[in-house]
């Protein structure tokens, strides 16, 4: 079986018929023998709706995906390099850009016959930002291949930090000859009189801060996916009502026809007994009939008998 290609058709699907595909092409596999590719397909997981709405952009928006995942790659150098000028033109093409194809995600879903709300589609930018600072989601989301929304990501991903030069080893004054006491040094600046602790417990809040916002960034994300979870099971557990539903008027529709073919086969079991009696009631006649005329023939012979012989 061709795997790749049943992988590529089961992620272009609406995740509500996701599962029932994914399943029937591993009985599939199974059934020729194939327990590789029936493995694979059945380790597959369904997408969420955010996730189906952005493989659906990079499978049908293949220009825009590719324009997203040059400007992740500008992004990423420019940020390793500290290059200022690069950086606030790619973050201003950043943001126009990802608004501009969350949007027509939204309306691909809406076109595919299922529309996504507001919090999908601030999920579906959650993913497309994620695209610009990770290479390794920008990979899978070009293929079409992701399932669930990645975390919500702060700053860059995989870009190292620029290095910093060690400190210079202090310098050894060559030895001078005895002097007068020097006059008193000046009194040091404000911002020299500050300890090197200072500047370490500065660079602790930062970092505490920058783990702080991105846990209550993968926070708030994790909330939203499990509102849509719950929006999703809420839809699904409708359409199965409406569905038992149905199946029960089906059930009582049926249980009448079954009713009235009861009737029909008794009726019709009493027609059948009324002609099984009337047929052995002409059969009888039929042989009382016969008998009759070969008496009425045997009479004729010896009458005609007679008359020959006067």
């Amino acid at each position: 079986m061709d795997v790749e290609r049943i992988i590529e058709e089961l992620y272009r699907l609406n995740p509500g018929d996701f599962v029932a595909a994914r399943d029937a092409y591993v009985a599939e596999a199974r059934k020729a023998g194939d327990t590789s590719a029936a493995k694979a397909i059945a380790a597959l997981r369904r997408p969420t709706r955010a996730t189906w709405a952005a493989n659906l952009l990079a499978h049908e928006r293949p220009d825009e995906a590719g324009q997203l995942v040059e400007l992740g790659r500008t992004l990423r150098e420019a940020h390793r390099t500290l290059d200022a000028p690069q950086l606030r033109a790619a973050g201003h093409q950043r943001h126009q850009l990802v608004a501009a194809l969350a949007r027509e995600a939204a309306g691909l879903a809406r076109s595919a016959g299922l529309p996504i709300g507001d919090t999908v589609v601030h999920e579906v930018e959650q993913i497309l930002h994620t695209v610009l600072a990770d290479p390794e989601v920008a990979e899978q989301w070009s293929r079409g291949r992701l399932t669930a929304v990645p975390d919500a990501v702060v700053g860059f991903m995989g870009v190292p930090a620029p290095a910093v030069p060690p400190p210079s080893p202090p310098r050894t004054p060559p030895p001078q000859a005895p002097a007068r006491t020097p006059p008193p040094a000046p009194a040091p600046s404000r911002s020299a009189r500050r300890p090197e602790s200072d500047r370490a417990a500065l660079e602790r809040r930062r970092e505490r801060l920058e783990r702080a916002r991105a846990a209550a960034a993968e926070a708030d994300a994790e909330a939203r996916r499990r509102e849509e979870g719950l929006r999703e099971a809420r839809e699904e557990e409708r359409a199965a009502e409406a569905a038992a539903t149905e199946a029960a008027e089906r059930v009582r529709a049926l249980e009448r026809e079954l009713q009235g073919a009861h009737r029909a086969e008794r009726a019709s079991r009493a027609a059948l007994t009324e002609a099984a009696s009337a047929v052995k009631e002409a059969e009888r006649a039929t042989r009382e009939a016969r008998r009759a005329a070969e008496r009425a023939a045997r009479s004729l012979e010896r009458v005609e008998g007679r008359e020959e012989e006067s």
